[in-house]
């Protein structure tokens, strides 16, 4: 074959090929829709963000933008309706914009593209959260879709490394965020007004060295947490509030020292509260020995310990002590008193709880030590709960356990052999396995529960309590015909076990 015809035909193939590439390449490109009727869809109407500290950057939550139809589509504009003075700030498929501005945004058929949007707020001086909104739109073909964006702003005031050496007062006004350690000298106090906030910052603690008065009251608690708002991830939206070991705990120490907690809710840290003498190997003489109330409280969610004691004097009423990877209370050494108190221990209950560590086995819900160097030891229970997740959620570890000088009267232990020593009224019911006590035991983002120890309608617990008790002069300032919802105990023939009434439903 000549070599003119070969190279003619050599010419011809590449011409073909290159053709055929473009045609090709014209074939796969999108094909942008301009219908009106084609639209986006959005994984959330409205992007919701919790409370956010004024000067302090929110975590970053996720808006999905699907493209469900057969074309291609172009967006002409993506943007904030507040434009540059919006408090929010959102990202495009990683792409950020100075403005809040992008333009010409392409989504493939049957795609979707992720926008991050996080929001900080500037400091208002005003002390009730304030309400902000914004909307997240989206021009293509002629038309406006949205994504409304709403917060609230709180103004705070910021603690760190401070050490009160003289008496000082914390307001119910603003929160508080406090990082390392708020420290109490020796022979100060410190008080919380009703309603003060303090969220601590990660490994951060109240330490106490002189005396805390924390006194609040049903409607204006004392709210004791970690600073975080946020989620855990954007696939399993679990609040870190509901998550052990946010922040370090609350240390009470030094020789006689009073304490009082009233209506304060303590959660997720790594103790709740730990109080001790000073020094560790000496035994305060009686006179000298710390003093603690906990009244109408809640101590819940601890990653290690809920209430830690030795060598103190404790008086626990009509309060919830819930849910540790350790001992709920572990008391070595004084004088201890619960009456109308719910200790529950249903840590990591569920397979969709937010915790990434198990109780220990072996440590029950309620650890009575009588074993170390401890003052001498007294225990009063009465008309109060101690149950959880394991057959034995009592322990009295002492050499002589007839001799220990305690009373246990009208409350459910849970334990599966009853303890046949003298300390034990015949109201105790001892109970063997885990059957219907609460309203819920667990915790459930997607069924939306969340642990309830408010007795079941069938619960053994109703009617379990001892009516006299809430008479008796010694707890008469405590007020304990009103459960710690505010419910009156008196209204039933007797009171139930714990801290909470069962009371029926109201019809609609």
């Amino acid at each position: 074959m000549p070599s003119i015809i070969r190279s003619n035909i050599f010419s011809a193939i590449i011409f073909t090929s290159l053709l055929c590439m473009g045609f090709l390449s014209s074939c796969n490109k999108d094909v942008f829709s301009s219908d009106p009727s084609h639209s986006l869809s959005f994984s959330v109407d409205t992007l919701s963000f919790d409370t956010v500290f004024t000067t302090i950057g929110s975590a970053t939550k996720r808006v999905m933008v699907y493209n469900n139809n057969n074309k291609a589509l172009r967006i002409s504009n993506i943007g904030l309706k507040e434009n540059t003075s919006s408090v929010f700030k959102i990202n495009v498929d990683g792409h950020n914009s100075p403005n809040n501005r992008f333009s010409n945004i392409e989504i493939s058929a049957k795609d979707s593209m992720y926008i991050f949007v996080s929001v900080k707020v500037d400091e208002l001086g005003i002390n009730l959260p304030f309400f902000i909104e914004d909307e997240l739109f989206f021009q293509l073909n002629g038309k406006t879709q949205n994504v409304v964006l709403e917060t609230y702003g709180q103004d705070v005031i910021f603690l760190k490394g401070v050490v009160f050496e003289e008496d000082a007062t914390l307001t119910g006004e603003k929160p508080y965020v406090i990082h390392d350690s708020l420290i109490v000298a020796l022979e100060k106090t410190l008080t919380l007004e009703a309603g003060c906030r303090l969220y601590f910052h990660q490994n951060a603690a109240l330490r106490v060295s002189g005396n805390l008065i924390a006194e609040g009251t049903r409607e204006k608690p004392i709210v004791m947490r970690g600073d975080r708002f946020d989620n855990i991830n954007f696939d399993k939206p679990v609040p870190y509030n509901t998550v052990a070991g946010q922040w370090d705990g609350i240390y009470l120490t030094g020789d006689n020292t009073k304490h009082s907690l009233k209506h304060v809710h303590i959660n997720s840290g790594y103790v709740g509260i730990y109080i001790r003498n000073s020094e560790e190997e000496t035994i305060p003489a009686p006179e000298n020995m710390p003093e603690i109330e906990i009244v109408n409280c809640r101590i819940h969610n601890s990653l290690f310990y809920g209430l830690a004691i030795e060598n103190a004097n404790v008086t626990v009423v009509n309060s919830e002590i819930s849910n540790s990877g350790s001992y709920l209370v572990y008391m070595n050494g004084g004088t201890h008193t619960f009456v109308h108190t719910t200790i529950a221990n249903y840590f990591n209950k569920g397979e969709s709880s937010a915790q990434s560590k198990f109780r220990n086995s072996g440590e029950p819900s309620f650890m009575i030590m009588g074993l170390d160097k401890t003052a001498p030891m007294k225990t009063t229970f009465l008309n109060s709960v101690i149950t959880g997740s394991f057959d034995n959620e009592l322990t009295i570890a002492t050499r002589f356990p007839e001799l220990y000088d305690g009373i246990f009267k009208n409350s459910y232990i849970r334990k599966k052999e009853p303890l046949e020593t003298p300390q034990f009224d015949e109201s105790i019911q001892w109970y063997k396995k885990d059957d219907i006590v609460f309203t819920s035991i667990e915790f459930d983002m997607e069924k939306d529960k969340y642990y309830n120890f408010t007795p079941d309608s069938v619960s053994p617990l109703r009617n379990l309590g001892d009516p006299q008790t809430l008479d008796l002069p010694e707890y008469s300032k405590y007020d304990l015909r009103y459960d710690m919802n505010g419910n009156d105990r008196k209204e039933n023939e007797k009171p139930d076990a714990g801290a909470y009434q069962w009371v029926p439903k109201k019809e609609d």
